[in-house]
């Protein structure tokens, strides 16, 4: 899974990106992309690690990116934006970060601090962007279409989806909105949409308002949180030990990292599995709604090929009776065939042929 970090200048979010990827960012260097694979924290390996002691013991990723700030304002900025849309289409979700806190040694942008047209302005131009990709590829379609050729009916129907995505976004509505099918969704795959992905808004505020503002009202948004990015830069700092304190001063539940990282989760639709043993100790991300069948895929493709049965017990069942040994005995450990749908925190054994 990859996450973009998009953002006007001055914004935080590359404060927002050092505290989920825990690396050290000078905020006085040249604007530049930033890359790090982030571990997924789950407190639930902690506890299957001390059952089992493993060799190894491998946890969720994602990648997450953060783009320059670039000034929507003038024709150099938005330049510069367009220049690093490849990147921003090649992910699977966008995390918006919004300045809205005042500080007179951080200079706002055009000069003034509004949260929310900020906001708009981001997506104004995601949707431009999106608007200009349609068009540019319906003008080569149209002559195309001119033509005999033995892509025609191919064409013919790209054509007609790529035209109502046309008229939504002259209407300014996101492109999720108008490809819902699984089959439309493939068809645009290539194009990256970027009003097709989702979004995640980031509300940046100063430390005496993190534990009393409320999420920035986002309409094309799939979740929005508040954060503090001065906050999050000294948790960074701190030893692990000292960061509930801190943040309970605060009055914040948890550090942006974790929460960054399960808004992630949610807004894609993504759950964990595990499996365990002797040899490693492991975290499985899949889509909701995905089968057992599907889940050994994951591990491996002979296991979906040659699949038998997954013997599956809830990670809370385990917890509750202390091993496999306690859930069996009490009945919690079940065998589910290939349509079993996969729950967060299912503990999978699966059994295939060779």
């Amino acid at each position: 899974m990859k996450v973009a970090i998009l953002g006007l200048p001055k914004s935080g979010k590359s404060t927002v990106f050092a505290a989920a990827t825990g690396l050290s960012v000078d905020p006085y260097a040249p604007p530049e992309a930033r890359q790090a694979v982030v571990r997924v924290p789950d407190r639930r390996l902690d506890y299957l690690t001390k059952l089992y002691n493993p060799k190894k013991v491998t946890e969720a990723t994602i990648e997450i990116i953060d783009l320059p700030g670039h000034s929507l304002h003038d024709p150099k900025g938005r330049e510069d934006w367009r220049k690093q849309l490849p990147t921003v289409r090649q992910v699977e979700l966008l995390v918006v970060v919004i300045r809205d806190f005042e500080n007179p040694t951080v200079p706002a942008y055009r000069d003034r601090v509004d949260a929310q047209a900020d906001f708009e302005t981001v997506w104004g131009e995601m949707m431009f962007s999106d608007l200009e990709t349609v068009t540019t590829r319906v003008d080569k379609l149209e002559k195309s279409l001119k033509k005999p050729s033995p892509t025609h009916d191919a064409e013919k129907h790209e054509m007609a989806l790529l035209t109502r995505c046309r008229v939504a976004l002259e209407a300014e509505k996101p492109l999720s909105t108008v490809i819902t099918a699984e089959n439309e969704r493939h068809a645009v795959s290539s194009f990256g949409f970027l009003t097709e992905k989702p979004l995640i808004c980031v509300r940046n505020v100063s430390d005496s308002q993190v534990a009393s503002a409320a999420p920035l009202k986002a309409a094309h948004a799939a979740d929005s949180f508040v954060l503090s990015a001065s906050i999050e830069a000294e948790i960074a700092a701190l030893d692990p030990a000292d960061r509930v304190a801190f943040l309970a001063d605060f009055g914040v539940q948890a550090a942006a990292r974790d929460r960054l990282i399960q808004t992630c989760y949610t807004a894609l639709g993504l759950i964990s599995f595990l499996t365990m043993g002797a040899d490693e100790v492991r975290a499985w991300t899949i889509t909701k709604g995905s089968t057992a069948v599907e889940a050994a895929g994951k591990i491996h493709t002979d296991l979906a090929r040659g699949f038998i049965r997954a013997e599956t017990v809830a990670y809370d069942d385990l917890v509750a009776h202390q091993d496999m040994k306690g859930a069996r005995a009490a009945g919690k450990v079940r065998k589910e065939g290939k349509t079993y749908v996969v729950a967060d925190g299912d503990i999978l054994n699966i059994l295939a042929n060779a």
